[in-house]
């Protein structure tokens, strides 16, 4: 049985003329907000309830503050979709693992030194995980900006290697969208660029 996944990240709030195309799984893989207020949130929380997905997941990113200052009443307001934070649920059989952290970026939530403290969120990572959901990009894939630097994540990439889920949908960079193979792990930067460019959808498995 094929799945349709409908995935986007980065929507910063620009999600009310966002094209979403029907499917079973929504995914946002982070920053669903401008500056990470609850109201900007319960707004978000609207838009996700108006859409038809079977399930949704969702994932903080790093301008979603109030997942990190306020975790209960945000978790309390996001009640149309499965918040994840180094979580796993799963959702028609396909076990999905959320995590919004990221190396350290300007001053932003969710940020992590590289090394040693991102190495230890990698490992809570799952074995068994089939769809590995992060609001970061691993190094070397959809990790380029736009003065040409790579900047994703070298531990999680390590991880990828080591889980070999078959899907990993990411953000952040929004110069850098597309999908690239990983050995048997299909890795995706689903970036919406604030609303710019529309969800994308992938058949599951890939």
């Amino acid at each position: 049985m094929v799945t349709r996944i409908v995935a986007m990240a980065d929507t910063h709030g620009y999600h009310q003329n966002l094209l979403v195309p029907d499917g079973d799984i929504l995914v946002h893989a982070g920053d669903l907000t401008q500056t990470g207020t609850l109201d900007e949130l319960e707004q978000v929380n609207d838009f996700l309830a108006s859409l038809p997905h079977r399930h949704k997941v969702v994932i903080a990113g790093n301008h979603d503050w109030c997942f990190a200052r306020q975790p209960v009443k945000a978790r309390r307001i996001l009640d149309a979709a499965v918040y994840l934070e180094d979580e796993a649920v799963v959702l028609d059989g396909i076990r999905f693992w959320g995590s919004p952290w990221q190396p350290w970026f300007l001053d932003w939530a969710f940020n992590l030194r590289r090394g040693a403290a991102l190495a230890e969120k990698w490992a809570l990572i799952p074995a068994n995980t089939d769809v590995l959901v992060t609001h970061g990009p691993p190094q070397g894939f959809g990790d380029t900006v736009s003065r040409g630097e790579r900047v994703g994540c070298e531990d999680l990439l390590a991880r990828l290697r080591q889980v070999q889920p078959k899907l990993h949908l990411f953000g952040h960079i929004h110069e850098d969208r597309g999908s690239w193979k990983l050995g048997a792990t299909l890795v995706v930067n689903v970036t919406t660029a604030e609303g710019t460019l529309p969800a994308t959808v992938i058949a599951y498995p890939p």
